[in-house]
Parts: C-alpha cells; sequence; structure tokens
C-alpha cells in the first residue's frame, strides 16, 4: 500500500508552498489540510514540535511519521519519491541547497520590508533587498543558460523556492513601484517562467491576492500605509470586496 501524504498548512505560508510545488512536479497525491495559526488546534500542537507550518504526516503501515520544517520535508521528497528535482552532481547540489537557504533569507527580508513602521525603514528595507537580488541577478548570470530555470533547462528545488518568494512582489505591484527588480533582467525573466509554471501557480488557492492583501493591509505597517493611496481598481483590498 503506497504511503497517505498529508500536508499540514497555512494557505498564506510560502513555505508551505515549497513542499506542495515539489509535490506537484513529483506527481505525489497528497491531501492539504489547512489550519488557522491564530487559534492552532490541540492535534496541530501535540505533533508539530515548533508550531509551525508545513508539516509532513507521512501515514504508512497503520503508523505516522510526522515531518517538518520545510528544507527536511523537501529532502525527505527527494529521498522518498521519483523524479528528483535535485541536482546528481554533488558539487551542484550543494551550490543549489544554499541557493535555497538564500531564498529563506530572502522571504526574512521581505518580511522586515512589509513590517517596517517608518518610511525610513520601509526605503533602508527596499534597499537591502534590491542588494540581495542583485546576487541573484550575478548567481544567474553565471549559470549555463539553456533554458528557463535557475539550472537551465530543467526545474529544480530552487525554483520551487523562488516561485512563492516572487508571489509576493504580485502583491506590492499591485501597490506601488518599489524598484526592487529594476535593472534586473535575468531575475525579471526568471520571475515570468516561474509565474507560468503549473506548479507555481496551483500552489495556492484561487484567493490567494486577496488574502495577501488584506495581511499586508492589516500589518500597520509603512506599506500598509500606502495600500490606502493605490489605485482602487488595482488595490488587494478593492479585488477581495468584489
Amino acid at each position: 500500500m503506497a504511503n497517505k501524504l498529508i500536508l499540514v498548512s497555512h494557505h498564506l505560508c510560502p513555505y508551505v508552498q515549497r513542499a506542495a510545488i515539489s509535490l506537484a512536479e513529483k506527481g505525489v497525491p497528497f491531501e492539504r489540510v489547512d489550519i488557522d495559526l491564530a487559534n492552532k488546534p490541540d492535534w496541530f500542537r501535540a505533533i508539530s514540535p515548533l508550531g509551525k507550518v508545513p508539516l509532513l504526516r507521512v501515514q504508512r503501515n497503520g503508523e505516522e511519521t510526522v515531518v517538518f520544517e520545510s528544507a527536511v520535508i523537501l529532502e525527505f521528497l527527494e529521498e522518498t519519491q521519483a523524479n528528483p528535482l535535485h541536482p546528481a552532481d554533488p558539487y551542484t547540489r550543494a551550490r543549489h541547497r544554499a541557493w535555497i537557504e538564500f531564498g529563506s533569507a530572502t522571504l526574512n527580508a521581505i518580511g522586515r520590508f512589509y513590517s517596517a513602521s517608518t518610511e525610513a525603514g520601509f526605503l533602508a528595507e527596499s534597499g537591502s533587498l534590491s542588494a540581495m537580488f542583485d546576487r541573484v541577478e550575478a548567481e544567474l548570470a553565471e549559470c549555463i543558460r539553456n533554458g528557463p530555470w535557475f539550472a537551465g533547462e530543467r526545474f529544480s528545488l530552487v525554483d520551487a523556492v523562488y516561485g512563492p518568494i516572487f508571489r509576493y512582489f504580485d502583491a506590492f505591484d499591485r501597490i506601488g513601484d518599489f524598484g526592487i527588480l529594476d535593472r534586473k533582467p535575468l531575475v525579471r525573466a526568471w520571475r515570468k517562467a516561474l509565474s507560468e509554471r503549473a506548479s507555481i501557480k496551483h500552489a495556492v488557492a484561487p484567493d490567494y491576492p486577496q488574502g495577501l492583501g488584506a495581511f499586508l493591509q492589516a500589518k500597520g505597517s509603512y506599506l500598509s500605509s500606502l495600500i490606502g493611496r493605490s489605485d482602487p481598481a488595482t488595490s488587494p483590498l478593492q479585488a477581495r470586496s468584489a
């Protein structure tokens, strides 16, 4: 009997999206269960050591194994499922793992950007985020560009990690032009290719943009204050009420 995989999720979590993308790319059937992190159910508290998502519940032979932390889940899927997304060469694989870590650092920087409470802090975080993508642009320039993905023709786990990252910029672009990805043509081309990938499109629910827009406005940050000034026709919160 095949293992049953249950992905415990929050509808906005980018780390959950990584796992969902990997599972989709591998063609592995799974069940997805969303929880409210502001009101965590008791069963979740009992099995989540860190109280965070994603969790992967693996049920086999009447027993359950719980895998937590997105990077560990990705590696577990690489070791247990077909259709690997990591490169076979250990040196290239190490490089990919390093850029996955850089992707996690980028998500942290994005969190600081949308949480900054003052204009000065917002501009500083914008500059820091832009500098991080300068590093990505330089890395992409070093790659053999035989295709649209980080490794060229072959979709990899690095792509699975950056798809959710760029999804934030879809929301930011509806609020204003912050120039973070300006003068980065390789990054912008990569972002476009990722946005069109089926596994990345389907890693979130159809109402994800509206949910993220509501989340950003509720932060009470400097970015939140800009949402009300944006064009009502394109505001994520206007879209939510449509």
